[in-house]
C-alpha cells in the first residue's frame, strides 16, 4: 500500500467514527480521569432544587419530573490529556521493513493514526523528535493537515545519527502532567534490558502507548539485498537458511511478549506491526477491544466501507 493511500485511510477513520466513540476509545487508552469541574455532560456530581440565579439550561427535566419541581444537575466534565509523541529518529530507523517500507515511515503513520483521533476530540499535541544529538520539540498548531505537514517537515532529515532511546524515555519521564498520554514510536530493536525498566517506570505514571516496528529478518529476505545499516555491508547469501530465520523470529517474539507483559503490568498498551497497513489493521483492533471491554458501540456513523479510503469493496479491517 502506497504511502498516499494509507493516510486516506488514517482520515477516513477519523471522520467514520463518532466524536464520543473516539472521545471513549482515547480515554480508555489513556484512563481519562474526572476534572472535578461542573458543567460538563458526564458523571454527576450533585443534585439540588433550582434557586433564583440559577441558569435554565442546568435544569433537569427527567429529575424535575421525578421529583415535582424543577432541580438542578451539576454534571462534572472531563479534561482530555496532552499527548506527547515521541519519535525515534536515529539511523536504525532507516531499516527496511517486509513492506518495503523504511520503520520511520511505519511508524510516523502509526502517529499520524493517534493524532487523526486526538485532534478530532480537540486535544493539544507536543510531537518531539530524537536522536543521538538533539532532542526536539517541534511546534504545532492546528489540525490534522498541519500536523501532517509538520511531521512530514520533521523527518525530512540526514538520519546521521545513532538513535539515544535512553535520552528519549528520561525526556518522556520529565513530562510533569501525569495525565498526559505518551505515544513513542521506534523500531523493536531500540528496547532492551534497560530500556525497559525505564518503560516499566515510566507506565506506573502515565498512560503509555508503545508503535512499535517489527523490521525485516535478514535471514527470510531470499528476493531482496540485505545491508547492515551501519557499516552497508550485505549479508551472504548463505547465511540465509530457514534455522537461522525460525531463530531470529522466536527471539523477537520473546522479546516483543516480554515489552507487552510490561506495558500490560501498568495499564499501557504495545502496538506492534511490520507496515502501514499492518499497523492501522493493528490501530482499529486496539480501538475496537478497548471499546468492547467498556460496554461502548462501535458503531461507526457512516457504514464500513467508509474506513476504505480506495473504493475497493473487497477490503476489510
Amino acid at each position: 500500500m502506497t504511502g498516499d493511500a494509507i493516510r486516506r485511510k488514517i482520515e477516513a477513520l477519523a471522520t467514520t467514527l463518532s466524536l464520543p466513540t473516539v472521545r471513549r476509545a482515547l480515554g480508555t487508552l489513556e484512563g481519562e480521569h474526572p476534572s472535578h469541574r461542573r458543567f460538563g455532560s458526564d458523571d454527576i456530581m450533585d443534585i439540588r432544587p433550582y434557586e433564583p440565579g440559577d441558569e435554565a439550561r442546568r435544569i433537569d427535566w427527567h429529575t424535575s419530573a421525578r421529583s415535582g419541581r424543577p432541580m438542578v444537575v451539576h454534571r462534572q466534565r472531563r479534561v482530555t490529556s496532552r499527548v506527547w509523541m515521541l519519535m525515534d529518529t536515529g539511523r536504525e530507523m532507516t531499516g527496511s521493513c517486509e513492506s518495503g517500507e523504511m520503520a520511520w515511515q511505519v511508524a510516523a503513520n502509526g502517529l499520524r493514526m493517534f493524532a487523526a483521533l486526538s485532534l478530532r476530540r480537540s486535544d493539544d499535541i507536543s510531537l518531539v523528535c530524537a536522536d543521538s544529538a538533539s532532542i526536539t520539540r517541534v511546534p504545532f498548531h492546528g489540525g490534522f493537515a498541519q500536523f501532517e505537514h509538520t511531521l512530514d517537515r520533521a523527518l525530512e532529515r540526514p538520519w546521521n545519527h545513532p538513535r539515544n532511546m535512553d535520552a528519549l524515555l528520561d525526556y518522556a519521564r520529565r513530562i510533569n502532567d501525569r495525565n498526559a498520554l505518551i505515544v513513542l514510536a521506534t523500531d523493536e530493536h531500540a528496547l532492551g534490558e534497560r530500556q525497559l525498566g525505564a518503560i516499566h517506570a515510566l507506565a506506573r505514571t502515565h498512560p503509555m502507548v508503545i508503535v512499535d516496528v517489527e523490521t525485516i529478518n535478514p535471514f527470510a529476505a531470499r528476493q531482496r539485498t540485505v545491508a547492515d545499516a551501519d557499516t552497508g555491508r550485505r549479508l551472504p547469501a548463505f547465511l540465509i537458511d530457514a534455522v537461522s530465520k525460525r531463530e531470529v523470529d522466536t527471539h523477537r517474539s520473546y522479546l516483543a511478549a516480554q515489552l507487552e507483559a510490561q506495558l500490560h503490568a501498568g495499564g499501557s498498551t504495545l502496538m506492534r506491526a511490520p507496515s502501514s497497513e499492518a499497523m492501522f489493521r493493528t490501530f482499529v483492533r486496539t480501538v475496537s477491544v478497548t471499546l468492547a471491554r467498556t460496554g461502548f458501540s462501535t458503531h461507526p456513523v457512516a457504514p464500513p466501507k467508509a474506513l476504505d479510503a480506495t473504493g475497493k469493496a473487497g477490503d476489510r479491517l
